[in-house]
């Protein structure tokens, strides 16, 4: 990003000015769309920031990959997301830290929200939830082509239970 760009964008607001101001291709762009679109419970435009041929490293037994001949990779990251925005219907989700190359961005994102529907198995509580993931994408042809990363899900369901 050239320097004008940054500097006007701090002066006209801050990183949603200077996210603004950045190719849509750009990897730092696509994260902080990453976090823009769940912010707003778009999953339309959530589902058209991964490749059709993405690939999710990151497997965990709270998110473990789809089955052979089932659902894609995206299809299961996608759905991971929407039922994450179904057991907390009011998430936001921020950055706290980034960095990116030309072709890979790193970031640590902040989701909070209450939980308000049935999360990792667990019944509302109307608790709020805070908690972190920091996940590093490869970027290809504009779209996250792959993932690898850490949510904090045992926090999230410590939380739950407490």
């Amino acid at each position: 990003m050239h320097r004008r760009a940054i500097l006007a964008g701090l002066a006209a607001g801050g990183i949603a000015a200077t996210a603004r101001a950045q190719p849509a291709t750009d990897p730092r762009a696509l994260a902080e769309r990453f976090a823009a679109t769940l912010s707003a419970h778009d999953m339309a435009a959530f589902a058209d920031l991964f490749a059709e041929d993405y690939r999710n490293h990151q497997a965990s037994a709270a998110a473990p990959p789809p089955p052979p001949g089932g659902k894609t990779m995206k299809q299961g990251s996608v759905d991971f997301f929407a039922a994450r925005l179904a057991g907390l219907p009011d998430l936001t989700v921020t950055i706290e830290a980034l960095v990116a190359t030309n072709d890979q961005v790193a970031a640590s994102f902040v989701y909070t929200g209450t939980h308000q529907g049935v999360y990792f198995g667990v019944q509302p509580t109307g608790r709020k939830l805070r908690f972190t993931s920091c996940d590093i994408f490869t970027v290809r042809d504009g779209k996250l082509a792959e993932h690898w990363g850490m949510g904090d899900i045992a926090g999230v369901l410590a939380q739950l239970k407490a």
